[in-house]
């Protein structure tokens, strides 16, 4: 209660906030200030201490920081990113307004803004942009004792000390990692060399994709990892937190993705109305377009649906069963790319599995299609027709065609679209249901003719 109640009297006590915000984790106030118009914000992170505010800063979830950055005073502003992480600090000027970004690194200190820039280079979604240049490296000719020794005097200075990386004297290429819980049990008078792993340390590259990073993340069980460039020169770190960032993140995308929009930077209530309608109309006409195939495959069947009106009761059911069975396909194969536990070359192996797979699935959902007719005819619920039994069948055939197809093109479509160099996450669950549909009209009608040739038809 009393903290609603300083929110509401903001305007005349942002310090009084500021001063309660000190007794709370950082993540409360985190949730506490995206509450408050950015205004507000900016008045309440400039009544707390410089540490507090950059602790604030520092937090991802912390969506608002660019745009308090953006209206505090240029001065006040470079003086929290010369204090915050460096890759943070990144984040928050390349997201900066054009007109405000180079405002405030004209007056950031030479070293944030040499460190800023160079990180500013990599594309977004790469290690590059996730890495923070703050870390502890030593020379191969320390010992322990030295390592131990620097580590107190840079601690303050660096974002994490989860490992010690340790570089040759001369060229400056990395050597090895040491862990700083070996570090602690090693022998203080001993090489640093001494304490490290037999196993050659994992790295990755600035171009590495994030995916990629927080599969090494997981396969290693690291809490950190380097990134160095093609003379093997540590660039940066990337720590586990920031993986853990870019994990969510990309998860997200994906998650968006399969509901057939562009992925969105913001959370929900942040997007502006017309950011709205622009990341979901595009997709939106796209598969209305596509749809108007499903009209345009109708329309070629106009004369049988005029025999046989029957078949008309049973689109909608034909049309959803291949549109589910390609989704579900769809979601199992962009995930286990995106994990990479298959390849494009398994995509053969794919297929085997699922054309029977299909198959089967096709002969539940028919037997229980031909299970609904049957029973709504013998009970009296509804008549068929006298030709009753070759509707159930068309029925139960047709689904059977029309789940396989279903279940073969949305476990196919995620490994073309990676090989034509697309994401995977493109193929979403509409753009699936609305090639099933079309196709499935074409299958439906088909068996039909099939079928129901002199009878019906």
């Amino acid at each position: 209660m009393e903290e609603n109640v300083s929110i509401q009297n903001l305007e005349i006590a942002p310090a009084a906030l500021a001063q309660a915000m000190l007794s709370q984790h950082v993540a409360d106030n985190v949730e506490t200030l995206v509450h408050l118009e950015v205004a507000q914000a900016a008045q309440v992170l400039s009544a707390l201490p410089v540490e507090r505010a950059v602790e604030i800063l520092d937090q991802p979830e912390f969506v608002d920081a660019p745009e308090i950055i953006a209206s505090l005073p240029p001065p006040h502003a470079a003086a929290l990113l010369n204090a915050m992480s460096t890759d943070r600090a990144a984040d928050i000027v390349r997201l900066l307004p054009d007109d405000v970004r180079p405002v405030v690194t004209a007056v950031l200190d030479n070293e944030a803004r040499a460190a800023i820039e160079r990180l500013l280079v990599y594309p977004e979604a790469t290690a590059g942009s996730l890495m923070t240049t703050e870390f502890v490296s030593v020379p191969a000719s320390y010992t322990v004792a030295q390592t131990m020794e620097h580590i107190r005097h840079v601690e303050r200075t660096r974002e994490t000390v989860y490992a010690i990386y340790v570089l040759e004297a001369a060229s400056k290429r990395l050597v090895q990692m040491v862990s700083l819980r070996r570090l602690l049990s090693a022998d203080p008078a001993a090489p640093i060399l001494s304490a490290a792993r037999d196993t050659k340390p994992i790295t990755v590259t600035p171009q590495t994709d994030r995916e990629e990073v927080g599969r090494l993340f997981r396969k290693y069980d690291l809490l950190a990892v380097p990134v160095v460039d093609h003379f093997g020169h540590v660039l940066g770190i990337v720590t586990v937190d920031d993986a853990i960032d870019a994990i969510l993140q990309e998860g997200s995308e994906d998650v968006q993705k399969f509901g057939g929009m562009e992925a969105i930077e913001k959370p929900y209530m942040e997007i502006s109305f017309g950011e709205m309608l622009r990341k979901r109309a595009g997709w939106l006409c796209v598969l209305f377009l596509s749809e108007m195939l499903t009209a345009s495959a109708m329309q070629s069947f106009q004369a049988e649906l005029e025999k046989a009106l029957v078949l008309t009761l049973f689109i909608p059911l034909i049309m959803s069963s291949g549109g589910n069975s390609g989704s579900q396909a769809t979601s199992l194969l962009i995930r286990s790319l995106a994990l990479q536990e298959l390849r494009l070359s398994d995509w053969w192996r794919v297929a085997i599995r699922e054309l029977p797979t299909g198959i089967v699935l096709g002969a539940i959902l028919g037997l229980i299609g031909m299970g609904r007719i049957t029973i709504w005819q013998m009970s009296g619920l509804y008549d068929y027709g006298p030709y009753w039994q070759l509707v159930a069948l068309t029925v139960a055939a047709a689904l059977i065609g029309i789940v396989t197809f279903g279940s073969m093109a949305g476990s196919m479509l995620p490994f073309i679209l990676k090989r034509v160099g697309f994401d995977p996450a493109s193929a979403s669950a509409p753009f699936v249901a609305t090639l099933v549909d079309v196709s499935g009209l074409v299958i439906y009608f088909t068996v039909a003719l099939v079928i129901l040739h002199g009878t019906l038809l």
